[in-house]
């Protein structure tokens, strides 16, 4: 309990440095806008570690298209987020992130638009709607 007050308060100080808000009398109860503030802190930090849940339930790295999988000791391992950020990658018997945290793909936009392109970001299905659109455009 000790470590997790003194992460509490080095975060609590962190935030103070950037100017995030947060809940000042209570942090045992985070407001939405907070907790989404942190998460896009984080996201900004590791905006190149982003991967996207497929349909066959892996997760695909964004740019570098590995697949790669939930390790099962993280919280949302059964959660199964659409879009997260994760801290590291360890090989054992398959590529595992861990420290993961869920993202919206809309923040990578916000945050690292030197990197991403709105292109990146959309569904297989809403690129192939495009192209057939454009196909019968061109006609």
């Amino acid at each position: 309990m000790r470590r997790a007050r003194d992460i509490k308060d080095q975060l609590v100080q962190l935030c103070k440095r950037v100017e995030i808000d947060y809940e000042d009398e209570s942090l045992s109860v985070v407001s939405d806008d907070a907790y989404t503030n942190v998460r896009k802190t984080i996201a900004s930090g590791f905006f190149y570690n982003t991967a996207k849940l497929q349909k066959s339930g892996n997760y695909r790295t964004l740019k570098n298209a590995h697949t790669v999988h939930c390790h099962p000791s993280s919280s949302v391992f059964e959660a199964l987020p659409k879009w997260v950020v994760y801290f590291e990658l360890v090989l054992t018997t398959k590529e595992f992130m861990r420290s993961i945290i869920e993202i919206k793909p809309e923040w990578l936009l916000e945050i690292a638009p030197h990197y991403y392109k709105k292109s990146d970001l959309e569904d297989e299905t809403d690129k192939k709607n495009k192209l057939k659109q454009s196909a019968r455009e061109g006609r």
